[in-house]
């Protein structure tokens, strides 16, 4: 492959015959290219451009036009360009993008250095890959080669890159701001691009107007003229390439060693533009010599020219053959070898051969690519007239590779491809279930879905049948149809609940997680319904547990915590477990152990999964919940961007909630708004109440950090239902005390108080500590004045609620308040200095500055600690902070947050002014011991 351009070039100027190296005149496109060129320009703020158009629209003469313009900018271009037949190649384009500078990747940290070297195939690949380190890799990379000079990644066809590089590439494009990288991609108008789908800048490619059309005429060595040129303007309808390549086979041409021949421009017919212009490629096949042909073939059937993995062949030498193609336009020269002039071209060649032909050249690749066992297999398999137990078992191991590697989607294809040539239906079955739930890592729905069904098509084993149907729930419970999906889970459940339980419990507990996210209370009943019909196997208590505990935390809830020693001496030693047991334990109140169930299961799995599930939400929310707000927003940044890159709309909103909370928190509240409104957005209210409750508390507290009271009160009154009832069986709850102290401040204190008295009886012995703790709080913020003080005593009677600080500090206040208006200063000041501190502590900044005007008005001598310069930084800006004083490396806090050292690099300069230091070193005295309680260590 020629490592500069990386690709072909696509024809759409007036003169394909022009020689390689020479630019072809661009007609018609002056505003594309200014948009284009402003760009690539160095002192571009805009990092990211999807330019998109039909076939022949020119979109790879203005890429390459764009190239060159950075060029002679000073820039380093990387280029890849998509192909079919590697799309179904695990980060085959980003190896294309990355192959010129394997300096760089050599200079990487080790972890990111080994992710790639694994992505790529380099060295054997984990069982489980690290798909966000890869993303930090490339990250990482494209920075330290911004360092030097800036960079440009062009992407041409990225509808047919592989997912797996697309899902790399877009993980750096949306971190890319304030770096001197630049990210262009030319995609098909109708094929979305996966992960540059979404709030990406696009330049859209349409039609050519008459002016410019009948000067791209005017420009052909041979203009047409009369009823030709009006038929070639009427067909082309303003396609750049059509234009060239209807002018072209209205003239006549001579192949070398072949008779004259004259082709008439195709009359006007049904087919579409892009079928008329393949057959006009085709056309030129004729009188082509028979050595031509075979080369073209095999060309073709290998649609690409990567030297590094074909050493030798027909495209690396000087012969003839190439000659008479190239003079029919069908192919182009470069510097190290032959390629096509346009994927129609190829698309040409292959399908008008016979399919003997196309089998004996795809043999031939085969034995070529010995050595590259995963092209070898495709090629063997695009072979196969008939199902061939052995290529089968080819791509079987091709998939195993693939997703050792992180390649998802290519294993899925392999899987499928795989059980299309699998000789028994079962063993086709089982592929199909295997790529379903490979798939499901690609969070493409509809493609599981087809999977799934397709498998059901094939067998009638109730195991298979069921666990296609969990595949396809899995996946379809992050998304935003949770009625759907629980009604399919739990019928395949009920229709399985006598000849296998133990599948129907796996089902059930799939339904268990759409009951929590969407929140029905008849989805409750259903599960407790089936569950009841499922004997007691005491193999089966941990599912039994789960789907008890995540559909129904609050009746029995003794019972469950009877349960979780238990439990956790099960999950010892597998940590896929850990993560379930930490979510209970979440689910029931008991975040201490929860919080150490999640540090525990990080460190020893690091949520090598690409699927966010239900973890993330869950481990963000504990941390919240602890105060560790750093910590908490890390966890949403990894799954939030796994989610986006996967178009899990319900996952996008669970990160979206959390960072709300905690930006509200912050005292951040224009942002904390905006991520609240980000996840309603995404969600249907009715069918994701876990969602929708959790963005109205994000949305309550920040109007109280901003003191409009009344509109917090709006915000969490809608928290419970016109009657009282809580939304969300899990998720109201939490917001009582703050819907308590709005209500007080708002004039709504009676119908809050019927509101806290309606939970109160609802919850009874079922209660938490913490749960208790907050409605004795609202009881006190809402009772008569004289009957405050034994609530709010109550509220902090148990030490256990210190692993609640934000709250306690909370009530703590709300105590020093009710104490100082009855003039017991003396005892008011206790709780507000411990309030104070651990506001400063947590960087809860609108809270701190209430703690301090009143510590004040109770005559403590409040001064400004360091801490409260860390008001003027941003909330990403005090997490970096916080991690810079206790010694972490630019590039370390890089890989934590998911920055480029770069990025990280101008936080640290734009901060250490506002917290009045000039050195790194100042750090540690200054703030680490307040920042690191915010951002990464619980309390005590």
């Amino acid at each position: 492959m020629d490592k500069r351009t990386g690709g072909p070039s696509t024809v759409a100027g007036p003169e394909p015959g022009t020689e390689p190296g020479t630019e072809e005149p661009i007609v018609g496109r002056d505003a594309e290219l200014a948009r284009l060129f402003r760009t690539v320009d160095p002192a571009s703020s805009d990092p990211l451009l999807l330019l998109v158009g039909e076939v022949g629209t020119g979109k790879s003469t203005l890429l390459d036009s764009a190239a060159r313009r950075a060029e002679a900018n000073g820039a380093r271009v990387l280029r890849a360009h998509g192909s079919e037949s590697e799309s179904s190649l695990a980060f085959s384009a980003l190896h294309q993008v990355l192959r010129p500078v394997p300096a760089a990747v050599e200079a990487l940290p080790e972890r990111q250095r080994t992710a790639l070297r694994h992505a790529f195939g380099a060295e054997p690949a984990p069982a489980e890959p690290d798909l966000m380190m890869i993303g930090t890799a490339v990250l990482g990379l494209l920075s330290a080669l911004g360092d030097r000079q800036p960079v440009l990644v062009v992407v041409d066809d990225a509808q047919w890159c592989d997912r797996a590089s697309l899902d790399a590439l877009s993980f750096a494009a949306r971190r890319l701001a304030g770096e001197p990288v630049t990210m262009l991609l030319g995609a098909r108008a109708d094929s979305p691009v996966p992960g540059f789908d979404r709030h990406v800048p696009v330049l859209a490619l349409g039609p050519l107007d008459d002016a410019a059309a009948n000067r791209l005429l005017d420009l052909r060595p041979e203009s047409p003229t009369g009823r030709t040129r009006a038929r070639i303007l009427d067909q082309a309808a303003g396609n750049p390439l059509a234009l060239t390549e209807l002018t072209r086979a209205a003239t006549p041409t001579r192949a070398a060693g072949a008779h004259d021949a004259t082709t008439e421009p195709p009359a006007a017919g049904p087919l579409p533009l892009t079928d008329r212009l393949e057959r006009i490629f085709a056309a030129r096949l004729d009188g082509l010599p028979a050595a031509t042909t075979r080369a073209l073939l095999l060309l073709a059937a290998m649609d690409t020219v990567d030297s590094a993995a074909v050493p030798a062949g027909p495209w690396h030498t000087e012969d003839d053959a190439w000659r008479p193609a190239e003079r029919a336009g069908l192919v182009r020269r470069t510097g190290r070898g032959v390629r096509f002039r346009h994927p129609l071209v190829r698309s040409a060649v292959y399908h008008t051969a016979s399919f003997d032909a196309r089998r004996a050249a795809h043999r031939a690749l085969a034995e070529i690519l010995c050595h590259e066992p995963d092209r070898r297999a495709w090629h063997l398999a695009a072979a196969c007239p008939r199902p061939d137990a052995a290529v089968s078992a080819e791509l079987e191991r091709t998939a195993d590779r693939a997703r050792r590697r992180g390649g998802y989607a290519a294993a899925a294809k392999a899987l499928h491809r795989a059980a299309e040539l699998a000789p028994g239906r079962e063993d086709s079955a089982r592929l199909l279930v295997r790529a379903a739930a490979t798939a499901v890592f690609t969070g493409d729905l509809a493609w599981v879905e087809e999977l799934a069904a397709a498998a059901r098509g094939r067998t009638d084993d109730a195991a298979l049948l069921a666990e296609a149907t969990a595949q396809a729930g899995r996946l379809a419970a992050l998304t935003v149809r949770h009625t759907t999906v629980f009604a399919r889970l739990t019928d395949a459940a009920e229709r399985l609940a006598g000849e296998r339980p133990a599948t129907a419990l796996d089902l059930l507990a799939g339904a268990a997680v759409v009951r929590f996210y969407s929140g029905q209370d008849a989805q409750r009943d259903r599960v407790r319904e089936i569950l009841g019909r499922l004997p007691e196997d005491a193999s089966h208590a941990w599912l039994r547990t789960w789907v008890r505990t995540v559909s129904n935390p609050f009746t029995d809830r003794a019972g469950l915590l009877s349960a979780l020693p238990r439990l956790a001496a099960e999950a010892e030693h597998r940590p896929e477990r850990l993560t379930a047991f930490a979510i209970m334990a979440w689910v029931l109140d008991e975040t201490p152990l929860a919080v150490r169930a999640f540090d525990e299961a990080f460190g020893r799995w690091e949520l090598r999964g690409p699927l966010p599930e239900g973890l993330g939400g869950a481990a963000a929310w504990t941390y919240v919940e602890q105060g560790r707000w750093g910590r908490a927003r890390e966890v949403c940044a990894r799954f939030g961007a796994v989610a986006a890159a996967t178009g899990l709309d319900h996952a996008m909103a669970c990160a979206a909630t959390v960072d709300a909370t905690v930006l509200a928190y912050q005292g951040d509240t224009a942002a904390a708004r905006a991520r609240a409104g980000d996840a309603l957005a995404l969600v249907d209210p009715l069918q994701s109440r876990s969602v929708s409750v959790y963005a109205r508390r994000a949305l309550g507290a920040a109007a109280a950090a901003d003191g409009a009271y009344e509109a917090a009160y709006d915000h969490l009154r809608r928290v419970f239902t016109a009657d009282g009832a809580p939304v969300h069986y899990h998720a109201s709850y939490p917001a009582l005390a703050d819907l308590a102290a709005a209500a007080v401040r708002a004039g709504r204190r009676e119908e809050a108080a019927a509101i806290v008295e309606r939970s109160a009886r609802a919850l009874a012995e079922d209660a938490s500590p913490r749960l208790r703790a907050l409605i004795s709080r609202a009881r006190g913020l809402l009772a008569d004045p004289e009957e405050a003080e034994p609530h709010f005593r109550a509220a902090l009677a148990d030490p256990a609620l210190a692993h609640w600080p934000f709250e306690r500090a909370q009530t703590l206040l709300d105590l020093a308040e009710w104490l100082r208006r009855r003039r017991r200063i003396a005892e008011a000041r206790g709780p507000l200095t411990e309030a104070l501190e651990t506001f400063r502590r947590l960087g809860a900044r609108p809270w701190t500055e209430r703690a301090r005007a009143e510590a004040r008005a109770a005559g403590l001598d409040v001064a400004d600690a360091a801490p409260d310069a860390l008001a003027g930084l941003s909330p990403q800006q005090r997490q970096i902070i916080g991690l810079a004083a206790r010694g972490l490396t630019n590039r370390e806090i890089g890989e934590r947050l998911f920055l480029s050292p770069r990025t990280v690099s101008s936080h640290l300069y734009r901060s250490f002014p506002k917290l009045g230091i000039t050195a790194r070193a100042q750090l540690r005295d200054l703030i680490e011991g307040p920042l690191t309680a915010a951002g990464h260590h619980g309390p005590g």
